[in-house]
């Protein structure tokens, strides 16, 4: 988060529950999406949150959702009973100046007392994602693992890409996956996971503890890029679908549900978005081209 914070986007800008329910429904019926995740940026800030995930809930999907855990505490239990299935927590550092510096916030413990709350609600698999930063929190990746493993939760360790809100990104930066790994294995010996559930198709690649006690998982978006392999398509909360989380265009769809767009006109955009993805994102090539959104506007 830069210091100087985001703009905040006029209500109206932004699609409603009944408007983001029907595109979802068209994705599920016209084309057959087993999964869902409501991301952000932040999804607890929208009000009576537990009435969108029910609206979602009633289309039999894997319904997931990524949050910085802060109003999870109180949220969790309403969220699963309205049929949240599971939930990624971010939580970039255990230490509270780092994660102050990170978020702006001193919310360290009203996370963590979110990532109980999600356990005790039974939501399953609760996850955290951590984004490692070379010389920000790279020498809390043991720290974070052994945390993880302590709680009986999922962690997924993403590498550092060119979306941070303060255009600070550099190849320097970034901790490669491997390396990782590598850390990780030092202190908890791993071994390769096996396939995972095919309802629940990941980008990360996961690696389970010796002992028996969990997993964690790998995304390396910048070192070794899944392009080919990448399922997933995002619509911003304003409306605006991305068939890639680089993507350099958007399509409007907000502007088309608005006009009285019909269902099948709906489908036709989507399919023709989606058709025209593209290979894959570049970084690290001459001629990448950082998005003008940043991951917090986009939804991860």
């Amino acid at each position: 988060m830069p210091a100087a914070g985001l703009a905040w986007l006029p209500r109206e800008e932004l699609l409603t529950y009944e408007e983001q329910a029907r595109i979802a429904r068209l994705c599920v019926e016209r084309f057959g999406f087993r999964s869902i995740r409501i991301t952000g940026g932040e999804p607890t800030v929208r009000a009576d949150l537990p009435t969108f995930v029910g609206m979602l809930a009633s289309l039999d999907v894997d319904l997931a959702m990524t949050t910085n855990g802060v109003r999870l505490e109180e949220l969790a239990g309403p969220l699963a009973a309205a049929g949240l299935r599971r939930v990624n927590v971010s939580l970039d550092s255990l230490c509270p100046e780092t994660f102050a510096a990170l978020t702006r916030r001193d919310d360290l413990e009203r996370v963590l007392a979110g990532v109980e709350a999600a356990i005790d609600a039974g939501l399953d698999p609760v996850k955290l994602n951590c984004v490692v930063i070379r010389g920000v929190n790279d020498a809390e990746v043991v720290d974070l693992a052994g945390f993880a493993r302590a709680r009986g939760v999922g962690l997924r360790f993403i590498e550092f890409m060119p979306l941070d809100a303060s255009g600070e990104w550099s190849h320097a930066s970034v901790v490669p996956a491997q390396e990782i790994l590598e850390r990780v294995h030092a202190a908890f010996p791993l071994t390769a996971a096996p396939d995972p559930d095919a309802q629940h198709v990941e980008p990360a690649q996961r690696f389970a503890y010796r002992d028996g006690r969990g997993d964690i998982g790998v995304i390396a978006s910048v070192t070794a890029p899944f392009c080919a392999e990448c399922d997933r398509v995002r619509v911003t909360a304003d409306g605006k679908f991305r068939a890639c989380l680089f993507a350099l265009d958007e399509t409007d769809l907000r502007a088309l549900v608005r006009s009285g767009g019909s269902d099948d006109a709906i489908a036709d955009v989507l399919e023709r978005a989606v058709a025209g993805k593209w290979a894959g994102h570049r970084i690290g090539r001459a001629d990448f081209v950082r998005p003008p959104r940043s991951m917090s506007q986009i939804g991860g």
